[in-house]
């Protein structure tokens, strides 16, 4: 797996299924949470990768969740656990608040719906990351630069065009569903290169 696909798993339907029957939110509550959430979270984990004081212990939480199997996201999401994912989303946003609240806001979601989602999704980002890191390293020796990694080998090209789902010329009949993906990939884009 990698960033892309990664992010393809964390965006799909069965994700946002998942999330759905977990929070009790309908899909459309969940899609723009997330949407809306994970430049935040990806910049949170990159964050807590290079950071000299988090390091180490976000290497070994990635390298727990990615034992986890997310073959089946219907299954690992029914037994998703909230208070673990509400730590995860603690140690990737900040202990405040606010965060929750600026992804509320653009989400159009209630702040508590909103950390409700994010408590149930921040498992399966922790396990498909650490899966992700997993894979690049043979040897159990702590990766301090995990997150950080992953995201530095971003292929922007290939990234929008996965979540765009193919040439964007060939989407003109489809202006909404372009306006959405473009709006997600600005916003992902927006934390990457920051």
């Amino acid at each position: 797996m990698d960033i892309n696909s990664l992010l393809g798993t964390f965006l799909s339907s069965d994700s946002v299924s998942g999330v759905s029957k977990a929070t009790k939110a309908d899909n459309n509550e969940v899609a723009s949470v997330l949407n809306a959430a994970l430049p935040m979270l990806l910049k949170g984990a990159k964050k807590q990768s290079e950071d000299k004081d988090t390091a180490e212990s976000f290497a070994t939480a990635l390298l727990s969740h990615g034992k986890k199997d997310t073959s089946n996201l219907s299954s690992f999401l029914k037994n998703v656990d909230l208070g673990d994912g509400s730590k995860i989303i603690g140690h990737l946003l900040g202990k405040d608040d606010d965060s929750v609240k600026k992804i509320a806001k653009s989400s159009g979601v209630s702040a508590k719906k909103t950390g409700d989602i994010l408590s149930a999704a921040a498992p399966l980002l922790m396990s498909l990351l650490g899966q992700e890191s997993a894979s690049k390293k043979s040897d159990n020796n702590v990766a301090l630069e995990l997150a950080g990694a992953l995201l530095k080998n971003v292929d922007v090209g290939d990234l929008i065009g996965d979540l765009l789902g193919g040439d964007n010329k060939k989407k003109k009949s489809s202006k909404k569903k372009d306006n959405d993906a473009g709006e997600i990939i600005g916003d992902i884009l927006g934390a990457l290169l920051k």
